[in-house]
């Protein structure tokens, strides 16, 4: 599993990532370990780590004892796996859960502290600590709406002050909360209502600009009034004046909200520009819609929002790469739609002005359209003879954006051959700080990746692939850094090679299986295809294929697919994983399985 998701399974026993481990040397070397760990403490308990908290409503236990006899976790005999691993599931009260687990003269104790979801209610006639939104300072336009939040005792008449004006916050019965993303991977993501006392909300709009100040919020209960100011300034934009937002990074990350718990939008290429239509703390949202970390961009005045016409377009061919330019006036933002047999770039404040293109025909591109979709955006779609994209990048060489469009590969050879493709392998995890997944006996993922990892480029370069490996050794990458190389090699295609586990609220025991995460749409059939290779070559439980927001699935320069290939904390599937022998069966399955996909492709 990615770097990005390695804190979240420190605290939990992990989340995306699965693969089995072999290699003549490294297979043996985590055996080793495994042994070892036994040997040292006959009863082992590898998750959840010493004073847990959390706040799931249940936990497991994952661990290991010697197979003859039993263990039993207060007082009660647990499953276990023929090698002796176990990880049973038992719910969670609200605070301090303790448990004892027992086998024969040895015990061990866990304690986990379930921490309460319910929202913090006042002490007395006051506001909620913490409770007050908007909690940062926040600028919006002339007419749009403001809303303000607080909790606050039941039945009291609670309203904000600002600007001369009293704004009244109405109480709410119910609170609709939605679970983490990560819900979806234990099948219990649906909507949860709670009966709430104490929660109030309003809404309002300020046509006239300035700063509106900090806003007052009041509380009245049985003759006693309580006030407090808010937590941020509130400004009303003027039309005009206009704020310019320039992205300095060389990809600004877009996302739909002012948070990084929002989903990213297609990233901004350096030097795209934009007026700014809103703040809130430290992300300016741009006109078109999206927010951006102010660190990301230079804000500068100007006299009026970037606005381009577009005339003429024209493509150039390079080695592996078609590139479209767009000559604009300004270097606008944008946004990619990929679908079966197309690509669509869609340019936002721009109006087009076209009259020819220069397109010459070639064997990636069947035909290339474009329509004025509103007074503001220019879509050009890309029609393709082939359903399989390769990848595509963005840049700006002054106001002209160059779209590229990836060739194929060339290859030489037969139908086993991989001779001219390049394979970026990426055993997932390393170092003393990420672990990744642990299993029952204590083997951290980081080392079944690699083992696995080293055994598939074996097999790989022998049917004449080039395969580049983001670590060889026990390296600490971020995954900025992974995806930062697949950036610039830009290989035929990635694969990020992880083991399996789930968040507290999963279940350990009857969760199985290889899983396949794509981010782009160029990915999916890569991942989809992997997919059922292994569950039905090697006769391998079924997880799924999922879309996700991961560091290492989302490069657009190649299809990029991170694979979980059984989960490490299934105390049965995990002797699956450090078996050599399965561990070698799986390398060759998966070369086959990429070299029968590479070469549908042709």
């Amino acid at each position: 599993m990615s770097r990005a998701n390695a804190s979240f399974l420190r605290t939990l026993p992990g989340l995306p990532v699965l693969l089995p481990t072999t290699a003549a040397g490294l297979a043996v070397v985590g055996a080793a370990i495994a042994v070892r760990v036994m040997a040292e403490q006959p009863l082992y308990i590898s998750y959840p780590p010493p004073n847990h908290q959390t706040t799931a409503e249940q936990i497991f236990l994952i661990g290991t004892a010697p197979p003859e006899g039993e263990v039993y976790i207060n007082g009660e005999a647990i499953e276990r796996s023929p090698a002796g691993h176990f990880a049973p599931s038992f719910p969670l009260q609200v605070g301090e859960n303790q448990f004892s687990v027992r086998w024969e003269d040895r015990e061990l104790q866990v304690m986990v502290v379930r921490n309460s979801t319910a929202p913090i209610m006042p002490d007395g006639i006051n506001f909620a600590k913490g409770s007050l939104m908007p909690s940062e300072p926040i600028a919006r336009q002339p007419g749009e709406s403001i809303c303000f939040e607080a909790i606050a005792p039941a039945d009291a008449n609670v309203s904000v002050e600002i600007a001369n004006r009293t704004i009244s916050l109405l109480p709410e019965s119910q609170v609709v909360s939605l679970p983490e993303n990560n819900a979806v991977l234990t099948g219990d993501n649906q909507p949860k209502i709670q009966e709430v006392a104490g929660q109030y909300r309003g809404c309002a709009s300020f046509d006239t600009p300035g700063n509106l100040g900090v806003p007052t919020f009041r509380l009245e209960l049985e003759g006693t009034v309580s006030t407090q100011a808010g937590l941020g300034n509130i400004e009303i934009l003027s039309p005009d004046r206009v704020e310019i937002a320039e992205v300095t990074v060389e990809s600004g990350i877009a996302r739909t909200g002012p948070s990084t718990s929002y989903s990213r939008l297609t990233p901004l290429p350096r030097g795209s520009r934009a007026a700014i239509s809103g703040r809130e703390g430290e992300w300016v949202r741009l006109d078109y819609g999206a927010w951006i970390k102010e660190e990301e961009v230079q804000v500068s005045a100007s006299g009026a929002p970037p606005r381009s016409r577009i005339r003429s377009v024209r493509s150039r061919s390079t080695d592996k790469w078609l590139e479209v330019l767009f000559p604009l006036e300004v270097p606008v933002p944008v946004s990619i739609e990929q679908g079966t047999q197309k690509l669509s770039l869609t340019l936002h404040n721009t109006t087009a002005q076209t009259d020819t293109i220069a397109f010459n025909e070639n064997p990636l591109v069947d035909r290339l359209d474009w329509q004025q979709v509103d007074e503001d955006r220019v879509r050009y779609t890309f029609l393709f003879d082939r359903a399989q994209q390769w990848g595509y990048k963005l840049r700006y060489e002054g106001t002209t954006l160059i779209l590229s469009l990836r060739k194929p590969p060339q290859l030489s050879g037969g139908i086993n051959s991989l001779a001219g493709v390049t394979i970026l392998l990426d055993p997932g995890h390393g170092g003393p700080e990420d672990l990744g997944a642990v299993g029952p006996t204590g083997l951290p993922e980081k080392e079944l990746t690699l083992v696995v990892s080293n055994l598939l480029r074996d097999r790989l370069e022998e049917r004449g692939a080039t395969v580049i490996m983001t670590r060889e050794g026990d390296e600490d990458i971020w995954p900025a850094e992974r995806a930062a190389m697949i950036n610039k090699l830009e290989p035929t295609i990635a694969l990020s090679v992880h083991y399996n586990a789930l968040p507290d609220q999963g279940d350990a025991i009857n969760t199985a299986g290889v899983g396949m995460f794509w981010y782009h749409t160029q990915a999916q059939d890569l991942a989809a295809f992997l997919y059922n290779h292994l569950v039905e070559d090697l006769n391998r439980p079924p997880y799924g294929v999922f879309w996700g927001n991961l560091a290492l699935a989302r490069p657009s320069v190649a299809p990029s697919v991170l694979l979980e290939l059984e989960f490490a904390i299934n105390p049965y599937e995990f002797e699956w994983v450090v078996d050599p022998i399965a561990q070698e069966q799986l390398a060759t399955s998966l070369a086959d399985g990429i070299t029968t996909w590479i070469h549908s492709q042709d």
